[in-house]
């Protein structure tokens, strides 16, 4: 029913993230200003601390020289203090625009109908929110690339699922999102859990000495500081970008996915699909294409 996608030149993308929780939203973004083949149409937070998120990635783009892509705060649902929130503490160099998630994502899909790749790499109250004001917006998306769910594959990479955080974080957004109609691939733990970033690569992109990678470099010292870090960060949302970009190093399978209590992610094979789900990636060249892109980028302030 629908497949993943090439890549074209200036292909429009709305990135909403929950950037500053688990480092690999700041892999993910990373990867998005390192890839010109994407026109960031905006970088939209969700879930929890959202200003302070949107505070990191003021700073992101402002030493990148991208400052004319939009941040956008969407609906704080704590005051959780991350410590990645440390690196942008007191940048207001750049501040994000004054418009709710919501509309500025319903105002972006109805200004470029079927032309907007939506990537939801958090949890998703911002998409409840869109769909509760336009229950149609999310279906003028050209596609939703997501971080959601655990279908054959758990944390542990056993062959039991789990409750998956983007999921189980608001079940409610979660199961309205499933819902939705929207055409969605989604990037769970079966091809996500096992993408790693070794020491190796780690020095390699804190040789790079780029404003870049020294971003990136800089919140991952942080984020260790977090009880849960462990050295080698899983780069969960960074595979959802790498469906785009690479979709030759993925295969698909067609599915009906619903989202029950507790969070879980189940299959109906009894139901027509409505959505796809990510079954394979290879590793190690999805690995060494993201790395190449790290290192052989040379964003900076002009």
């Amino acid at each position: 029913m629908f497949n993943i996608l090439p890549t074209t030149a200036g292909q429009k993308i709305i990135f909403d993230c929950d950037l500053g929780g688990d480092i690999d939203d700041a892999f993910a973004v990373a990867l998005i200003l390192a890839s010109p083949e994407l026109e960031v149409l905006g970088l939209v937070m969700d879930y929890g601390n959202t200003p302070k998120r949107a505070q990191v990635a003021c700073r992101m783009l402002y030493e990148t020289g991208r400052e004319d892509i939009p941040v956008v705060v969407g609906r704080q649902t704590d005051e959780h203090y991350s410590n990645q929130f440390h690196w942008a503490e007191g940048f207001d160099k750049i501040k994000p625009i004054n418009q709710q998630a919501a509309d500025f994502i319903i105002e972006k899909l109805r200004q470029y109908p079927n032309e907007v790749i939506l990537f939801t790499v958090g949890p998703v109250p911002n998409l409840l929110d869109v769909i509760q004001k336009d229950p149609n917006a999310l279906k003028l998306a050209r596609h939703v690339y997501s971080m959601f769910g655990s279908f054959y594959m758990g944390y542990s990479t056993g062959p039991v699922p789990d409750a998956e955080w983007n999921v189980r974080a608001d079940v409610k957004a979660s199961q309205a999102f499933a819902a939705s109609g929207a055409k969605i691939t989604y990037a769970g733990l079966d091809i996500t859990t096992f993408v790693k970033l070794n020491e190796e690569n780690r020095l390699r992109l804190l040789m790079r000495q780029s404003p870049l990678t020294n971003a990136i470099c800089g919140l991952y010292t942080l984020w260790r500081y977090e009880g849960y870090a462990h050295p080698d960060p899983t780069l969960f949302d960074v595979v959802a970008v790498g469906m785009v970009l690479w979709p030759e190093l993925f295969t698909t399978r067609k599915a009906h996915v619903m989202v029950i209590d507790g969070g879980y992610t189940i299959i109906d094979e009894s139901q027509p699909s409505n959505c796809e789900i990510g079954m394979t990636i290879n590793k190690d060249e999805f690995i060494k294409r993201i790395m190449e892109r790290y290192l052989k980028q040379n964003l900076m302030r002009k």
